[in-house]
């Protein structure tokens, strides 16, 4: 039986121009179906309707693919980018960069127990062996530094700054996935961290302000 989401989702991966394995839009229905069966006794996310799921949550991600990748390029790590996901939360974009990227190592870590174990039945349940999970503070973490750091409405850019500066990697970026950047939030970060752009999006089916800040430790 056709999930009730896949056409939705291909129009979605379509409109994006993304090329995706063949087996990611079967992994990505099947994520979104765990995170409804967990939403039922665990809070993972405050959206419980299957379709806003989809927008808000698979397609949103799925927007940040490609400037990630090309970001990674850039770096010299098309293929092979160490990337952590801070306060992941149920996943979101990490196990979506997972899926996406099975050449790329993603680490996702929350403060919230439940959480990052729901990511670990994820990479278990969808065959994901380049994705991981830790329960811990990201500042508390003893992993090797990592060359793209992520976040999505994680925290000010500058506590995302500060509680990450030491896992990322000389060479390495941070990308902050916002809703719009406001002046002072700009104004707040380090002088000795130059924030070199401010990707706009556009997520399919979702009329709503979405970015990407990237930043970089000042030369």
């Amino acid at each position: 039986m056709t999930h009730p989401q896949a056409a939705a989702l291909a129009q979605g991966i379509e409109s994006l121009g993304l090329s995706l394995p063949p087996q990611a839009p079967q992994q990505l229905l099947d994520y979104l179906d765990l995170i409804g069966r967990w939403n039922k006794v665990y809070n993972l996310t405050a959206i419980r309707d299957p379709q806003q799921m989809l927008a808000q949550h698979l397609l949103d991600c799925l927007t940040v693919v490609a400037p990630l990748r090309a970001q990674a390029a850039a770096q010299g790590h098309a293929d092979d980018l160490r990337l952590l996901d801070v306060g992941s939360g149920a996943g979101l974009p990490g196990v979506v960069l997972a899926i996406a990227n099975p050449g790329w190592s993603v680490t996702c870590v929350d403060t919230v127990a439940k959480k990052a174990t729901f990511i670990r039945q994820a990479a278990a349940e969808l065959g994901l062996k380049n994705l991981q999970a830790v329960h811990a503070r990201v500042e508390a973490m003893r992993e090797p530094p990592f060359q793209m750091i992520t976040s999505r409405a994680f925290a000010s850019l500058v506590d995302f700054i500060d509680l990450t500066r030491e896992r990322l990697a000389p060479g390495g970026t941070w990308a902050a996935m916002k809703a719009k950047l406001t002046p002072e939030e700009r104004g707040a970060v380090p002088a000795d961290v130059a924030l070199f752009h401010v990707e706009p999006l556009q997520v399919p089916g979702l009329d709503a302000e979405r970015c990407i800040v990237w930043m970089r430790p000042a030369a």
